[in-house]
């Protein structure tokens, strides 16, 4: 699965991720029978009624504040530089510019060494070094044996105190930039063109809505002056939180804060993000050449790390579908009973894969959430019945709640996946310093403590409360988009043919999810070229 392109520079050795392989959930009870057909479409008979999701601030930390965990014992150190900037910073008509200055820093060279004197510098260690940037945090990323620390210390500093500015450099990053978004995004990476259209949908006007990576027309604008003046004001001290991990001591503590004394004390003032009006029932399609329909359903809430609901409607979506597990009741009842497509997965807050794993990238904190489901990718014609499904599957849990043996086998599940978040340095550190932004100490313990006091009723009230089918949005990427745009505007059942014989149980229940009715406005689906699609 590909992510957007972000800012990376990576030379490692073959360092073990163990664990990170897709880890298989118990296989849950089959579901109780299906509801009726009748009071399932409620979800379409429900007014979308809008609402106004505020901006609240996220917590920020003091200037350069340290966070370590050391462990003596580990011959290897990490290094997280976390800096509260990402591409809501990006000024109108240069969009891209938070991203594309994260590139410039990491791959472009330092005053001492070219950016290819750099990869020879750091083969040896078998180091890792990355940059990514999302839409409001930007991070540096370094791990390294202690053996090499010194001059890769120097190397990893030098990147953001002295930094080449090399013309070439900046030219071969802006150009890469700009092959991503044409040949990557809008040509060959539909999963994330599949959400980055359900992110412009959702946040239409708002800082978020623009690709982290960056428009066409922003992206042919800048310049190097830019990328440098940029810099000076986004990456500064007020913005920043420093981690350190491993064989960590108070020396390198000391000189590590030292040396990054030399930033900016202070930059630009922070944006200041305004509230989101949501409404749910608008639809957008991208058109492009694809043998495969991808959808993204979601909707814009106020709920994020911290407010009582919040880890009972994690579980709950986990229960849906957590990232590639093989017990989420999406995967069971799309992909295992019905064939219809690789994956189904739903989340309760944005997620951004991390590299390598099954689990959702830290340090993407961001102030203003969506809960999303993911469809991926379906056979153009079962486009409409799936969708279908995923609506009729979560309305479902929201009127039924979830039975207590399959409660059991999701808790006792999420007991032990939660441990895997944690099994290295970086997302040690990247979870500590989440919970300074959002304000919540031991995140994964409070996590693991609350999911030992959950009762079936107990995580029922929050979804009733939390979860809202009839607000979803909905982004497709398929090749006949007008004729999918059609079947939104003037709806009629989906039906699905098997090249095997089913159970008469099955049969009947995908009459009624044929039958649902989306809460799609046929006034508010809209077709975009994915050749125009952010453009400007």
């Amino acid at each position: 699965m590909r992510s957007p392109r972000v800012p990376s520079l990576v030379l490692l050795a073959a360092l073990s991720l163990g664990g990170c392989a897709t880890t298989p959930r118990a296989e849950a009870p089959p579901a109780p029978p299906p509801p009726p057909p009748a009071p399932t479409q409620a979800v379409a008979e429900t007014p979308a009624v809008p609402t106004t999701v505020p901006a609240r601030p996220l917590q920020t930390p003091e200037p350069a504040r340290l966070v370590v965990q050391a462990n003596p014992a580990s011959p290897l150190v990490s290094f997280r530089l976390v800096f509260h900037t990402g591409s809501v910073d990006d000024p109108r008509g240069k969009e891209g510019l938070t991203a594309l200055a994260a590139t410039v820093l990491a791959e472009g060279g330092t005053q001492k060494l070219t950016s290819a004197q750099v990869l020879e510098t750091l083969f040896p260690m078998a180091a890792e070094f990355n940059a990514s940037t999302d839409k409001e945090f930007t991070v540096f990323a370094g791990r390294v044996h202690k053996d090499f620390l010194p001059p890769f210390l120097e190397l990893f500093t030098d990147v953001l105190l002295h930094p080449r500015w090399s013309p070439q450099e900046f030219e071969r990053l802006r150009t890469r930039a700009l092959s991503d978004l044409r040949n990557g995004l809008r040509a060959e990476d539909d999963e994330t063109l599949g959400k980055v259209a359900l992110d412009a949908l959702l946040f239409e006007g708002h800082p978020y809505a623009h690709f982290v990576g960056g428009t066409e027309k922003g992206l042919e604008s800048l310049t190097l002056e830019d990328v440098k003046a940029h810099a000076a004001r986004v990456f500064t001290q007020d913005r920043l939180v420093i981690g350190l991990a491993g064989g960590v001591d108070e020396a390198l503590q000391k000189d590590v804060v030292a040396r990054l004394s030399a930033l900016p004390a202070t930059g630009a003032p922070r944006v200041e993000l305004p509230p989101v009006s949501t409404q749910g029932g608008r639809a957008v399609v991208v058109q492009k050449p694809t043998l495969s329909t991808g959808v993204s359903l979601g909707y814009v809430t106020p709920l994020r790390r911290g407010d009582p609901d919040f880890f009972p409607v994690a579980f709950a979506l986990s229960y849906l579908g957590e990232h590639r597990q093989l017990g989420g009741v999406l995967f069971n009842e799309l992909r295992e009973k019905r064939g219809l497509n690789y994956g189904d997965y739903a989340y309760a807050e944005h997620f951004i894969q991390d590299s390598g794993t099954t689990y959702n990238r830290t340090n993407v904190a961001r102030t203003q959430q969506d809960i999303s489901v993911w469809i991926r990718p379906v056979v153009p014609v079962n486009g409409m019945f799936a969708t279908r499904g995923a609506v009729y599957f979560l309305d479902r849990m929201v009127r039924q709640g979830i039975a207590a043996e399959q409660f059991r086998l999701s808790r006792d599940f999420l007991l032990g996946y939660t441990r895997l978040w944690e099994q290295t340095d970086q997302r040690r550190l990247g979870y500590a310093i989440d919970s300074l932004f959002y304000g919540t100490p031991d995140y994964l313990e409070q996590y693991r403590a609350a999911l030992a006091k959950m009762t079936p009723e107990s995580v029922h009230a929050a979804v009733k409360r939390q979860l809202r089918p009839e607000a979803l949005n909905f982004a497709f990427v398929t090749e006949d988009a007008e004729g999918l745009a059609k079947q939104l505007r003037e709806p009629s059942p989906s039906t699905i043919t098997y090249a095997s014989p089913k159970a008469p149980a099955l049969l009947e229940e995908d009459k009624a999810v044929g039958a649902l009715p989306l809460p799609v406005r046929p006034d508010a689906v809209q077709v975009v070229p994915a050749r125009a699609f952010m453009e400007k």
